[in-house]
């Protein structure tokens, strides 16, 4: 997902080139080499687990103040400014969004140019985030191990994407992970085009799949097209909890404790 917080001029909402897995390695596809080994359906009803990252995970608002402290950091040590993550995160906290880096540099009468504000941006994607699993999904991604594929699809700025999966962890589970900003433009969700390159990794069909994720405005429409199950996490504190399911949502769930149940045949 990808949440800048200031005006960055001149910026694409994609990253074109090839995605960089957890190692360094790059695949052509756009995916982290390698992939699980495919099991049986079981239990589970499903031969292919495919998450989210953001809210799914863990809490993105962790990764919001992760951000806001290495850009504190920075705006300390370059444009003397104190408080600043303190400031941003209530900024967040009241509401604000898109323009929380300008907002918070006015209240402090410090500069708001292009420059800073593209710098800002920069350290905030860039960051090394401090952020964990949530305990469901790491006992989740225990569980699903060996019982299925297991798989990660998600959208925002490269750099921003491949840290969270570094700092998450997610090669101890799997390394087919789809980065949909190296597909190129236009191919983020809800393109199906992440959707039929872990078909095709994984060598399952759409109705083989299960897509776990969070956001019912763009994260169903691909795979649900594709003959996928879907499953909406709706957990408390994400960013769209307040938002309906639609339709394109097969099962709603709070949190990955309760996927097995939903997945049951």
């Amino acid at each position: 997902m990808d949440n800048d917080f200031g005006r960055r001029r001149g910026d694409g909402s994609h990253t074109t080139g090839l995605a960089n897995n957890t190692n360094g390695a790059t695949s052509a596809s756009g995916m982290a080499n390698g992939h699980s080994a495919l099991a049986g359906s079981g239990t589970l009803g499903v031969e292919a687990i495919v998450l989210d990252i953001d809210d799914t995970l863990y809490l993105e608002r962790d990764y919001v103040r992760s951000g806001f402290e290495a850009v504190g950091r920075w705006a300390q040590r370059e444009l003397g400014v104190d408080d600043f993550a303190e400031r941003a995160w209530t900024a967040f906290e009241n509401g604000s969004r898109n323009t929380i880096f300008d907002e918070v540099l006015t209240a402090c009468g410090a500069p708001t140019g292009d420059a800073v504000i593209t710098e800002m941006v920069a350290r905030y994607r860039t960051h090394p985030p401090s952020i964990v699993l949530a305990a469901d999904a790491e006992a989740g991604l225990d569980r699903w191990h060996g019982a299925a594929a297991l798989a990660a699809i998600t959208d925002g700025p490269l750099s921003s994407q491949q840290a969270k999966a570094r700092a998450l962890g997610l090669e101890r589970w799997t390394s087919t992970v789809v980065f949909t900003a190296s597909l190129g433009p236009g191919k983020g969700k809800p393109d199906p085009a992440a959707f039929e390159l872990v078909q095709e990794e994984l060598g399952v069909d759409g109705k083989s799949c299960v897509y776990v994720a969070d956001n019912p405005a763009k994260d169903f429409v691909g795979p649900k097209a594709l003959g996928w199950r879907t499953v909406r996490v709706r957990r408390r504190l994400s960013l769209h909890a307040d938002v309906e399911s639609g339709s394109d949502v097969d099962h709603e769930i709070t949190t990955l404790e309760q996927l097995d149940t939903a997945l049951a045949p």
